[in-house]
């Protein structure tokens, strides 16, 4: 194993081991699911071009608009969740608490 394939995926481990440890702001969570998500881009990206396929090239295309979707969403509902409560806690997204 290369030492660019250890570091994506020490950074792929490190980035979800805070989402797991981190998990009481929402922020912290979305920052470590952008890491996941940059992580997997470098990794898809790094293994097309080295095994030249072509089929999948546009597989870290479409990886990337997941990810802008997914911040989008995340922002979003960060915003709202900071404007009806004052908070970025991940508890005040229970929706039993009504």
């Amino acid at each position: 194993m290369s030492l660019t394939y250890f570091n994506v995926m020490l950074a792929f481990t490190m980035s979800f081991l805070g989402l797991l440890m981190y998990r009481s702001h929402l922020m912290s969570s979305l920052l470590c699911l952008e890491g996941l998500m940059l992580s997997l881009f470098v990794l898809v990206t790094i293994t097309i071009l080295i095994t030249h396929s072509t089929l999948n090239s546009m597989l870290p295309i479409i990886l990337l608009v997941f990810a802008a979707c997914e911040a989008a969403l995340g922002l979003s509902l960060l915003v709202a969740v900071s404007n009806t409560y004052g908070l970025d806690h991940v508890q005040n997204l229970n929706l039993l608490k009504c």
